[in-house]
Order: structure tokens, then sequence, then C-alpha cells
């Protein structure tokens, strides 16, 4: 008995070292994230970087603690590198494949890791093809979860444009436990209508409505105010060119329109800002917009 508990003893202090040394293994990738040297830092550093298998295999059980430290360190990456407008995110897509390898049900690193994969620089990595990989891995180890259903499937529509695949994607992710209707009625909205501006307009507003936080909500929202203002720059558009033929030259302000009775008052765009118009005599942002345009560009 007494050997048999300094076995266990000695067993117990081994372990603990070796989960040491594997939590040590993190430092140095951790000193290469912030050792960075600007937009052009080392590229060759997502080369070194260790395999979640390895991690957690070192980890002894301990692979959820590694991928929270995995986790935060990608969310600290995008975040210090977003707000610097740094349009180059090297080590993003390797850190959240580290991070899901060690934990492949920590359901957030998928949707949120998505997010910042996909969205334009300089907010975001521009990587469509990589969230496509890690919803992909997403969904091998979470079936069920209808939700990253609907991720691959907005990716396909949103990002790469592809209807067929978003359509497909929308249809399976209907079947999963507890799918919401609407995802049937988006597949075959999208095999009917394609990319028009208000399939793009409903979906944001489901994923506006099933948000499960706060900052999935608000990256919907605005969106939602891109795709708005989008509308509504078309229909000004489409009353600057009625007002050209009726009067025989374009408008070169909104006063015109009003003075015609094209409108009721300056038109402004989801922000509040006034709309104005460009040298091309189209419809513009004005300086004071806070509308992010591009994002449905």
């Amino acid at each position: 008995m007494p050997a048999a508990r300094e076995l266990k003893r000695l067993t117990r202090l081994v372990s603990g070292v070796l989960v040491v040394a594997g939590l040590a293994a993190l430092v140095p990738v951790q000193n290469r994230i912030d050792a960075e040297n600007g937009i052009y830092g080392p590229i060759a550093d997502v080369l070194y970087m260790p395999s979640g298998g390895l991690l957690g295999r070192l980890s002894l059980g301990n692979e959820g603690l590694l991928a929270a430290i995995y986790w935060t360190r990608a969310v600290q990456y995008f975040g210090s590198r977003s707000l610097a407008k740094q349009a180059r995110f090297e080590l993003l897509a390797p850190l959240l494949r580290i991070t899901t390898e060690l934990d492949p049900h920590l359901l957030i690193a998928y949707r949120f890791g998505a997010i910042f994969l996909t969205e334009k620089p300089p907010e975001g990595a521009g990587q469509p093809e990589a969230a496509l990989d890690l919803i992909r891995h997403g969904i091998v180890n979470n079936p069920a979860y209808w939700r990253l259903w609907q991720d691959l499937g907005f990716i396909y529509y949103w990002n790469l444009k592809d209807y067929r695949r978003a359509a497909q994607a929308y249809l399976l992710g209907s079947r999963q436990p507890g799918a919401l209707f609407f995802m049937k009625a988006m597949a075959a909205k999208i095999l009917a209508q394609g990319g028009d501006p208000a399939t793009s307009y409903e979906l944001w507003m489901q994923l506006y409505r099933q948000a499960e936080n706060e900052q999935l909500r608000r990256n919907a929202e605005i969106h939602l105010t891109a795709i708005r203002a989008t509308i509504g720059m078309k229909q000004l558009n489409d009353l600057l060119a009625r007002y050209q033929e009726a009067a025989g030259h374009p408008a070169k302000s909104f006063e015109e329109l009003v003075a015609a009775g094209l409108l009721r008052g300056i038109p402004v765009d989801p922000s509040g800002a006034p709309y104005r118009i460009g040298g091309d005599g189209k419809v513009a942002l004005g300086p004071r917009s806070k509308v992010l345009l591009y994002l449905v560009e």
C-alpha cells in the first residue's frame, strides 16, 4: 500500500510537470504573435505553430484549458489588427484551427472565427475559403448544431455568391434537430431569386433575430443598415433619372427634386446623414455618414 501511494503521488507530480510543459509551449507562439512587426510581420511564424493534436496530447486532459487560451489569443490578435486597420491576418486561421482541434465543440470559436475570417479588410481577414474550412470542421464535429449549417450557407451566399451551394447548406441545416422553419424557406428563396437585395436583407434579418449574443446582433445590424442604404440609393437614382428625362438636364442637388415634387425633403441615409449627388450624377453617401457601404459592394 505505501508503495502504491508513492507511485500515485509520483504519477501526479509527473503529470503536473508535463501539463506545465504543455502550457509553456504556448509562450513562444504568444511571443511571436506579440512581436509581429506591423502589417509585414513574419509570415513564416505560421509554419512553426504547433498542431492542436500535439498540444492536446501534451495537455493530459487539459485540452479545454488550452483551447480557451488559444481562443483568447485569436480574439486578441484579430482585435488588435482590426483596430489598427492592418490588412494582413496570417496567424488568424492557424490560431482558430488549433483552438478547434483542442476543443472541437467550442461553438463560439467556429461562429465568431468565421466572422473574423470573412469580414472584408481592413476590419477583417477577407478569407472566406478559410472560413468555409473552419465551419466545415465544426459541422463534422457538431453535425446536429443547425446554426453552423446556417453559417455555411451564409458564407456561400454573401461572400462567394454561390447560390446553389448556399441553398443546399440551408436545406441540409433545416433537417437538423431544432432547426427553425426559415432555414427551409430561405433555401427555396435563394434558389428562386439568387442575390437580390431583398433576399440579402432577409438573410441578415434572420441572423439579427436569431443572434445568440450582442456581438452577432450588432454585426448583423451594421450589414442591414448598409443594405437599406443601397436600396435607398437605387430608388433615388431612379428618381434622378426621371427628373433628367422630364427637365432635360441632370439635377445638381436634391432641392431640385423637392421643387419638382419628386421628393418631400432632402433624403437621409439610415445613419441620419444627408445623401449627396456625386460628380458622376449618382447618389452617394455624405461626409457625415456612418454607413459602411463597402460591406455590401
